[in-house]
């Protein structure tokens, strides 16, 4: 089983920037892709950001050019820069991590961007 744990949200003013974490532990054998996902309220979850462990990254299209995704692999850690950040980018930010085909999510981190 594998645990997963998101931090660093908060509140910032439109702008701003903050650095979200994810760290996944347990009984890991090989992390294949790392993502990132938030949902407003009310909303779907949205995709945000994927790394795959060969470092590929993609983005979607409303946070790319802003959010930089990386991660450490040898530490199961993905990470998730986020700059120029809008009001419209606030929500529950998720991590989630694939072993194989497996995919487990952490509880999310609240982010809330002030205009």
């Amino acid at each position: 089983q594998v645990q997963v744990v998101e931090s660093g949200g908060g509140l910032v003013q439109a702008g701003g920037s903050l650095r979200l974490s994810c760290a996944a532990s347990g009984r890991i054998f090989m992390l294949n892709a790392m993502d990132w996902f938030r949902q407003a309220p009310g909303k779907e979850r949205d995709f945000v950001a994927r790394i795959t462990n060969g470092d590929i990254a993609n983005y979607s299209d409303s946070v790319a050019g802003r959010f930089t995704i990386s991660r450490d692999g040898p530490k199961d850690m993905v990470y998730l820069q986020m700059d120029s950040l809008k009001p419209e980018d606030k929500g529950v930010y998720y991590c989630s991590v694939w072993e194989y085909e497996i995919q487990y999510w952490g509880q999310g981190t609240q982010v809330t961007v002030s205009s």
